[in-house]
């Protein structure tokens, strides 16, 4: 199966920082960033993965600010690319917006990147909907869902276009003729569509892996269509594994109708494990995060996910009844289901939902942790799973420690990398890229 590592602060549990084993004192640096990457290219792990958002904030998020690391954000592409000068095999993917960026910039940047570290990068392109982040921008609101999604499709194409511009052997070198590139196997990409007109080309040539992986993160339908045709690796939220499998065969499905092979396309839910030598040691674990959030922010995050002010609603009552919005749509039904399927209250729901926003939590033992894992890949609901420690770097070693040894015993995870680049651990193939070859 496929293991990253999702990268978050002091931890992906909104108390985190708060925990006795944290030194929550310790500046966010690169050595801080280095340490744990490093931890994760020695347990050969896929990549590590940095997520972004461009604001402290966002609604109804003034407990979140307050009570939380979240307004300490490291810009995701500066700290994958120090983190390049560190490590030597594991990828390193980044996010950037496709609302608020330009197709040259990004195509340029993560070319630039890829070539630089050997072909270990991927780009998770993210539509952006926070209003907070729109008014950083020139805009007093983030556009429509259906209209973010049709600008991200086509601003994906004009970056793999230009990605693509490159033959591998455009560069000859030539000391005889005197001729270093063959200007025949560089390609403008005369791009002129309804939201960009690129001419192009990029003047970095193509990585040892192609391109950069392109990641994708979007549930809702028109994020499905855009991850069927595009995206390489698909990030989701799920909890219950007949929904994970539901979601990974429509994506699949999708998928194959375009022409793509299924295997093109590998689908890596969140997954918070908490892990101890006991069942009991696991839950003590999960429970003394859980008892550090506070009420507030708890009902604060959930309003977040849910784009609606539920301060007035009864703690101990319902979820109300809300409607989707131009948010969240995905991560907003799976809350919705989780509520009404358990029927939980608002507090319940909050304290749920709020810890690790809603990512499937597994609490116990290496062997159920791994059982778990494993039911759920042989079921088709994942290809691998993004993983998110609780807490940082202690969770992190907990489960390279005590999980993976389970699952390479059980032939299930590498003990070595057996490439260099990004697409050799993830097993995907190497691009089409100009002139039909495959580099």
């Amino acid at each position: 199966m496929k293991l990253g590592l999702f990268l978050n602060s002091f931890g992906h549990h909104i108390a985190a920082w708060r925990d006795a084993d944290v030194d929550a004192s310790l500046p966010l640096d690169l050595a801080y960033w280095a340490d744990i990457a490093r931890r994760a290219e020695a347990a050969k792990l896929d990549f590590v993965f940095k997520a972004d958002i461009a604001a402290p904030s966002g609604p109804f998020s003034a407990e979140r600010v307050r009570r939380t690391t979240g307004a300490r954000h490291t810009e995701p592409l500066t700290l994958v690319a120090a983190l390049s000068a560190v490590t030597r095999r594991i990828g390193l993917i980044a996010t950037m917006s496709t609302t608020y960026n330009e197709p040259f910039h990004v195509a340029r940047f993560f070319a630039s990147l890829d070539r630089l570290n050997g072909g270990r990068t991927g780009w998770n392109a993210v539509t952006t909907y926070a209003i907070d982040e729109a008014l950083n921008f020139n805009r007093a609101a983030a556009p429509p869902h259906a209209e973010r999604y049709d600008r991200a499709e086509e601003f994906i194409d004009v970056v793999t276009g230009l990605w693509d511009g490159w033959e591998p052997d455009a560069v000859v070198a030539d000391k005889a003729t005197g001729v270093f590139v063959d200007t025949t196997k560089i390609h403008a990409l005369d791009h002129a569509g309804k939201h960009f007109r690129v001419k192009g080309p990029l003047a970095v040539e193509r990585s040892p892996q192609g391109r950069p992986v392109v990641v994708q993160a979007g549930q809702s339908d028109d994020g499905r269509e855009l991850a069927a045709r595009v995206a390489e690796v698909v990030f989701t939220v799920q909890q219950d594994i007949e929904a994970a499998r539901s979601f990974r065969a429509d994506l699949k499905a999708r998928a194959a109708a375009l022409g793509r092979a299924p295997a093109a396309l590998l689908v890596m839910p969140g997954l918070v494990p908490v892990v101890g030598a006991t069942t009991a040691e696991a839950e003590a674990k999960y429970e003394r995060l859980q008892s550090l959030i506070d009420p507030l922010l708890g009902l604060s995050v959930l309003s977040h996910i849910m784009s609606a002010d539920l301060s007035s609603c009864p703690i101990d009552g319902p979820l109300p009844e809300l409607p989707l919005t131009n948010t969240q749509q995905g991560r907003q039904k799976l809350v919705i289901e989780l509520a009404r399927r358990e029927n939980l209250t608002l507090r319940q729901l909050a304290r749920r939902v709020a810890g690790a926003r809603a990512h499937l939590t597994i609490v116990g033992t290496a062997r159920h942790v791994a059982d778990t894992m494993v039911r759920w890949v042989e079921a088709g609901a994942a290809d691998g799973f993004n993983i998110m420690p609780l807490i940082m770097p202690d969770g992190l070693d907990d489960f390279t420690s005590m999980v993976l040894p389970e699952l390479q015993r059980r032939g299930l995870f590498r003990t070595d990398y057996d490439g260099m680049t990004l697409r050799d651990h993830l097993g995907l193939p190497l691009p089409e890229g100009r002139g039909g070859t495959g580099r």
